[in-house]
């Protein structure tokens, strides 16, 4: 393990809008990371609340490395993530998406970089992890579910794995990843960069340590990310028409980015391209085939119905 694979900067990429009544949590709690080179870079989108006002006093008291702040695209959270992925400027040996709600575990960043630097710190490599649901006050609701599958290419074409405000990853992804963003729009951060890394070759870890506090903003807590109600929600998305959309950017990015699949992901992706055929004997036989999977036997059930249906 080198010094610079154990110790580098990670730079967190932050998207923020209106946040300012939980900007400050959040940021204390990177403030108090004990990893101790830590950038901030923050796309604000347009805040028309004390956001900036915040984001311009932690710059000023911003003591363990740089603190930028940025105009974002004002185009939604997926285009101001990509404006931050897209960054030439940002150059870094490890990089964290951030949101402006949540609070980071004190061990967060030194548990992901020690993780890829003892790993992986050849290849493109990316760490998520569980998150502890909470309160919009800070009150604890419960855990995301453990999956036990291994992240893959074939698990993530159908599924989105950890939340984006627990990963970190290293220069060689980001690389591959802004190369990627810079060629089309995406979904959703975490689960474009679960797509790219895994379909690169890269080394992707799930993690059964819960090192952020996710803020969940729903009233009476109803609809939250934890529990069996929040898995049968999960299911019931297979079947409406976003989860059709979302593939089908998803399927769009990929045609886009095929140079940079290894073989074998690129063969996933031509066979689960076909799942989407007209008859439905092809489109479970290439499901079969394309070796895609969720991360539960809910899921798994839930995606043959979806197949057989014509809702993927």
């Amino acid at each position: 393990m080198t010094q610079q694979q154990s110790s580098g900067v990670v730079s967190v990429l932050l998207a923020t809008y209106n946040g300012a009544e939980f900007l400050d949590e959040q940021l204390a709690s990177i403030e108090t990371q004990t990893y101790a080179h830590i950038d901030i870079w923050v796309s604000d989108d347009g805040s028309s609340d004390t956001t900036l006002q915040l984001l311009e006093a932690w710059r000023l008291k911003w003591a363990k490395g740089k603190f930028t702040v940025l105009p974002g695209p004002r185009k939604g959270f997926a285009e101001n993530f990509r404006a931050l992925i897209t960054n030439p400027d940002i150059i870094s040996d490890y990089y964290a998406f951030a949101d402006q709600d949540d609070i980071w575990e004190p061990e967060k960043l030194a548990i992901s970089v020690r993780w890829i630097a003892q790993h992986a710190p050849a290849k493109p490599a990316l760490f998520g992890s569980r998150t502890l649901a909470i309160t919009q006050d800070g009150a604890v609701l419960g855990p995301s579910p453990l999956f036990a599958r291994p992240p893959s290419f074939e698990n993530a074409l159908v599924q989105s794995l950890a939340g984006g405000n627990t990963m970190l990853y290293n220069r060689t992804a980001q690389q591959i990843l802004a190369k990627a963003s810079g060629r089309t729009k995406f979904v959703s951060h975490d689960w474009w960069i679960y797509l790219i890394v895994a379909g690169a070759g890269g080394t992707v870890h799930y993690s059964p340590e819960m090192t952020v506090r996710y803020r969940q903003h729903v009233n009476n807590q109803v609809g939250s990310n934890i529990g069996m109600q929040a898995r049968l929600r999960r299911i019931r998305l297979l079947f409406s028409g976003r989860f059709v959309q979302w593939t089908e950017l998803n399927i769009e990015g990929l045609l886009a980015n095929q140079d940079l699949l290894t073989d074998q992901a690129r063969r996933s992706f031509q066979v689960f391209r076909k799942v989407r055929a007209n008859n439905v004997f092809t489109r479970v036989y290439n499901l079969v085939k394309s070796g895609v999977y969720r991360q539960t036997i809910l899921g798994q059930i839930g995606l043959y119905v979806a197949a057989l249906t014509r809702r993927i």
